[in-house]
């Protein structure tokens, strides 16, 4: 199995950055697994155009950024991990540019013929944040449910790490939900 994850903190060494690497050290014993750390890519907004929709069977954005690099890895993958820490109840926003260019990827939504590059895809997200889970996480919860039926990817699970503080104190609780991903996208 390909396994993508996507890094959407800006902090390479951070609280998500060290549960994502369990979770990769996890799945990448018998798996394949490649890290995006999105801040080493130039991903521009949506500019809202709609170019994109003029072609079905591949990313038809007309940006020629790094954001079509990683679509592209993302459709060879079988699964997507998509890991951010909790900012503003929400994405950070050096990942949010990336899940709003997924509009190339998607054409015909809301019609029988809806259609996605990434159908299928096993996608989890992972989320670390200095709060608790209860009135926290709800947003970025139902974004991702949204975002995933968008996608037609096949959703494996939100997972949530609260009350994160430093890299150093995620200990045995990182480790499980590092563990629970595994479980979920690998079976």
């Amino acid at each position: 199995m390909k396994i993508i994850t996507i890094l959407g903190s800006p902090k390479k060494k951070g609280n998500t950055a060290k549960v994502l690497s369990m979770f990769e050290d996890e799945v990448g014993k018998n798996h394949e697994v490649e890290r995006i750390n999105i801040t080493q890519y130039k991903v521009g907004g949506c500019l809202g155009c709609y170019k994109c929709q003029e072609k079905k069977d591949e990313p038809g954005c007309i940006q020629k950024d790094d954001a079509l690099a990683i679509f592209e890895k993302m459709i060879q993958a079988d699964a997507i991990v998509y890991a951010s820490p909790l900012y503003c109840w929400s994405f950070t926003s050096q990942i949010k540019p990336l899940i709003d260019r997924h509009f190339c990827l998607i054409s015909d939504y809301g019609t029988p013929d809806h259609k996605s590059l990434i159908s299928g895809k096993l996608a989890a997200l992972l989320v670390t944040c200095a709060g608790p889970v209860e009135g926290n996480c709800d947003a970025i919860q139902s974004m991702f449910t949204g975002f995933s039926e968008y996608g037609k990817l096949t959703a494996k699970g939100n997972f949530i790490l609260p009350f994160c503080t430093t890299p150093d104190a995620i200990g045995d609780k990182g480790a499980e939900l590092a563990g629970n991903i595994a479980k979920a996208i690998t079976g």
